[in-house]
């Protein structure tokens, strides 16, 4: 939403198997306040290996085609609730402000807004959590809010499913498939991206990884969890030493 405590987000440079087998999970984290227009950066490295765990990305299916005005959705209705408020954007609002004043613009916004407004209050708060969680090497931590933030991306910003067809809902299920083989043991599962289709993403003990991928491309087909590796050092040009 333009502006947010803290934004979250893995390096798009993914490299597939590679040879070392070692998962390199770089985290770039952007932590000014809401109050502040200013983004810092800072790097972390968080070595999945270390502890037995597997980023597996599912692609559950589903076309974007038809998605953009659900896209725009999103935006238009935490921006409407900013508005009504006297505010550009969310990051513009202080959250405690918001929150007292839900009785008198719910009617005004809708609830859907002001469900989507709450996700974008909370994931902010959780990207400083999972930060926090990494530089203490707390795992248990990390993956309990990745599970909490997928939780609130399916039910407050619901972008796991639109509605139109509800006899087609593969990104609800791919959830639904990966919490019932994962929950209960060292795991997480949630919703990348902008939803309503195409991938989630899941954390994966080493231990069941061979079951959970068997299990999971059962459902969705031959190829469709891929175990990724993502390197430590970002974009950069590759010749034939890299």
């Amino acid at each position: 939403n333009n502006k947010s405590s803290s934004i979250l987000f893995a390096s798009k440079y993914l490299s597939l198997h590679n040879k070392t087998r070692r998962t390199i999970f770089s985290i770039s984290i952007a932590t000014s306040t809401v109050f502040n227009s200013g983004l810092s950066g800072i790097l972390i490295t968080f070595d999945l290996d270390k502890y037995n765990l597997a980023l597996c990305v599912i692609n559950s299916g589903g076309s974007h085609a038809d998605l953009t005005d659900d896209y725009s959705a999103i935006k238009y209705e935490m921006c409407s609730v900013a508005n009504s408020l006297g505010k550009d954007f969310l990051g513009d609002l202080n959250p405690d402000e918001f929150f007292k004043a839900i009785p008198q613009i719910r009617e005004k916004v809708g609830d859907r807004a002001i469900l989507r407004a709450i996700h974008f209050y909370m994931e902010c708060e959780r990207a400083t959590s999972i930060r926090n969680a990494i530089e203490k090497e707390d795992v248990e931590g990390f993956l309990s809010k990745i599970i909490e933030g997928g939780h609130s991306s399916f039910e407050y910003n619901q972008n796991a499913h639109n509605g139109k067809d509800e006899s087609y809902q593969p990104v609800s299920l791919a959830l639904c498939m990966a919490q019932n083989l994962l929950q209960g043991k060292r795991g997480a599962w949630r919703l990348q991206g902008g939803g309503f289709a195409g991938t989630i993403q899941c954390f994966v003990d080493k231990d069941i990884l061979e079951d959970f991928v068997d299990k999971m491309e059962k459902v969705f087909s031959n190829g469709s969890c891929q175990v990724l590796s993502i390197r430590n050092y970002g974009g950069i040009k590759v010749n034939e030493n890299i």
